[in-house]
Parts: structure tokens; sequence; C-alpha cells
């Protein structure tokens, strides 16, 4: 088969998007993976609010971080301190913390979870790919044990299943990991104007 039919079908757009802000994640996500990136999980002291690390690192949260503020202005550092400081106890105690750091909070996966199940932006974990839309967030524990998530694309492999855009290790890419391992999330989330 010709390579440029082959890639066709391998990643048809899907045909509708839910909305607008479906389109605005998707194409904020995708201009990640054109950025080249260190993967580098060290912690960083960071400016507050819409504090970053340096634009050459990140890891897997700070895709999702930078693909909202880019597409809507939105600061999940801020968000995410401000409810965890309201309501410490609803948060994940993994790293022995007595009170909030907006330094890392955001950065962590189980803190994004959190934080989006309090939004009510959780949807149902299916085994059917038509349930994961454009610019919904999934996340996984990789191993069982190592938390990641990414953001699902407007691409989709040939038999239907979306690709994820996120960063594993070497930097933001858009590829077909939605059933890589246990999914622990899925989430629909579009930040209301601040």
């Amino acid at each position: 088969m010709h390579r440029a039919l082959l890639t066709l079908l391998l990643f048809w757009p899907m045909s509708v998007f839910a909305d607008s802000a479906s389109v605005a994640i998707v194409e904020s996500a995708r201009e990640r993976t054109y950025a080249d990136v260190r993967y580098d999980p060290k912690y960083v002291k960071l400016s507050y609010p819409n504090g970053d690390v340096s634009p050459d690192t990140g890891v897997c949260t700070d895709v999702i971080i930078r693909t909202f503020r880019n597409a809507f202005g939105f600061d999940f550092q801020k968000a995410v301190h401000e409810d965890m400081r309201e309501n410490f106890s609803a948060y994940p105690n993994v790293w022995g913390l007595s009170r909030p750091d907006k330094n890392i909070d955001h950065r962590r996966v189980p803190n994004l979870e959190a934080f989006l199940k309090r939004q009510g932006a959780a949807v149902p974990m299916t085994k059917n790919p038509k349930d994961y839309l454009p610019g919904d967030i999934v996340s996984w524990r990789l191993g069982g044990r190592i938390a990641h998530i990414g953001i699902v694309s407007d691409k989709k492999t040939w038999d239907g299943t979306p690709l994820i855009i996120h960063n594993i290790g070497g930097g933001p890419v858009e590829d077909n990991i939605l059933w890589i391992d246990k999914m622990t999330g899925h989430f629909r989330f579009a930040p209301k104007a601040e």
C-alpha cells in the first residue's frame, strides 16, 4: 500500500469535535509535540501564579499544564494550590507533606486526578474507543505504580483508537497508548473563565 495512504488511514482525524474547547485543547497539545523538551522530573522552585519549569524541560503533567495555559489561560498551578489549601485532606497523601506546595503539587498526576474529580470532570473509563473524545484527559498507572497522564488527540488509528498526546520520557509525542496499561482516570475538563 502506498505510504501516504497508509499514513492517512492510520491517523485519520475524527470527523467532529465535541466543541471549540476540544479544538483548542488538541491544537495546543499538538503544538507541544513540536517543542524540544528534555524529560526532567526534578523539583524546581517556581514563581506563583503561572509558574513553569524551563521551557526546554518537562514531564507528562507539564503537557497538561502548558496545554490548558496556552489554550485558555488556565493556571493549573494556582487552581490546584488554592483547592489543596482549602481541602488538603481531599488530596492523596503520598509524599508525606503536611501542607500544599505550590512548586510541585500541580505537577503530580495523583493531584491532577483529585483536582479534576473535584471539578466534576470525571467521565466513565470504558473499553470503547468512541468514548474518548478529542481533548479528554486520561491517566494510567504504568506497571501498576508509575503515574502517567495525557490528552486524547483528534487523530486515531485504523481501528478507531484515539492517539494520545503525552510525554513519557522522550519529550511530547502523539502516539497510540490509550490501552497501554491500567487506566486510572478519564476526564473531560473545560475550565471556567476567570
